[in-house]
């Protein structure tokens, strides 16, 4: 059983958690977080899920993501998820997310990552990750037009790429 902790709309943690699956009242959220590594010849590491993970069976994904469970900040959950999915250690505790997008039932934090990874080196999780490999923006949308990775907007993985080296509207 996976316990998050509850959030208000301001992103202020409440004093109450809710149980994975359970519906959620109006006006709480929760926390999510993506991670997302890339080579420095650009490429960003995806990983395919495995054929019997509920939701989005056999697709490739970007790096990893889940649910921050409770206790955990945003930074401490996303250093939890890539090593749970993928055996990848980082220390992201300085780190702030690049961006967050809200959805209807909470905030997804977007790490960016660039990191010459050896993926042969990578201890995959069997739940969750059957496969890893190193992808460029353009087959990654080719991916999402064929229907084999998660249909994410052209224009978030776009902004993905394009963000990977800069924060915001700095250009630097």
């Amino acid at each position: 059983m996976e316990l998050w902790n509850i959030y208000d709309k301001e992103r202020v943690k409440i004093d109450k958690t809710i149980k994975r699956g359970d519906e959620f009242p109006e006006n709480e959220f929760h926390l999510v977080v993506h991670i997302c590594i890339f080579n420095s010849d650009g490429e960003m590491l995806i990983q395919q899920r495995q054929p019997f993970k509920e939701g989005w069976t056999n697709m490739w994904d970007i790096t990893v993501g889940g649910s921050a469970v409770v206790g955990e900040t945003s930074s401490k959950a996303a250093e939890r998820e890539l090593f749970e999915e993928i055996g990848y250690r980082a220390d992201l505790s300085g780190e702030r997310p690049f961006f967050t997008i809200n959805f209807r039932t909470g905030f997804d934090d977007y790490y960016l990552i660039e990191k010459n990874v050896d993926i042969s080196k990578l201890k995959l999780q069997y739940e969750e990750v059957q496969n890893v490999k190193w992808s460029g923006k353009e087959e990654i949308l080719k991916m999402i037009d064929d229907s084999s990775f998660i249909p994410y907007y052209s224009s978030l993985i776009g902004m993905l790429f394009e963000m990977r080296n800069h924060r915001g509207a700095d250009r630097v």
